[in-house]
């Protein structure tokens, strides 16, 4: 027979494991103007052409400003294939 206890911890084990994030998707654009409102360390891939064949243009709000986020593009890895 199994013990409350055990029960217990599993019942909090499951519930822990039922509200982790999972992960999420990164939001795409067609161009860097369309990132309306970029949060403190949010990142939004930009699909503009800018970077070579095989990488799509990462931008990600890095540091609080006075004037708002500051924002920094790379170019990185692009995963699985391209959406229109």
């Amino acid at each position: 027979m199994i013990s409350r206890k055990v029960l217990r911890i599993g019942c909090i084990v499951l519930l822990g494991w039922l509200a982790s994030p999972l992960p999420a998707s990164a939001q795409v654009v067609g161009r860097e103007q369309d990132i309306v409102d970029l949060r403190l360390g949010q990142r939004v891939l930009v699909d503009d052409g800018s970077c070579p064949a095989g990488q799509i243009k990462e931008v990600s709000g890095s540091q609080m400003t006075s004037h708002g986020v500051t924002r920094v593009r790379k170019c990185v890895p692009r995963l699985g294939t391209k959406r229109r």
